[in-house]
């Protein structure tokens, strides 16, 4: 299977890659825990979370459901998970719970790699 296109998720209520990569994209931490559902029991190469997602969601209902399959000895089959959040405290309460849980986990504040694509609207 070369050539396979990888399997990115981003969630952020308001940014994207700026590279236009294929991936799919959840805005709210309820949309996160959906498409994390659907790709159960399949490889994900990289998961983006951004900590704050608008009015009072955060990302800590989608850390929750990573972290309740690595306690049941079946967690989520992820290669990085990348903290892009502008909310550092915020951010290495992310970083730190997932390591916790055996996820290999990168800070990526300030990422050249997301960024907001509406302005120009």
């Amino acid at each position: 299977m070369t050539g396979k296109q990888p399997r990115v998720v981003l969630v952020d209520d308001l940014r994207s890659f700026v590279d236009g990569r294929a991936a799919q994209v959840a805005r709210t931490s309820a949309a996160g825990i959906e498409v994390l559902e659907r790709h159960r029991g399949r490889r994900l190469d990289e998961l983006w979370l951004d900590h704050d997602l608008g009015g009072d969601d955060t990302i800590w209902p989608v850390v929750e459901v990573l972290e309740k399959a690595a306690f049941e000895e079946q967690p989520f089959d992820i290669g990085v998970v990348y903290v892009h959040s502008a909310n550092p405290v915020g951010a290495e309460k992310v970083i730190q719970a997932l390591r916790r849980w055996g996820y290999h986990v990168r800070p990526a504040l300030g990422s050249p790699h997301v960024g907001h694509l509406a302005d120009a609207e």
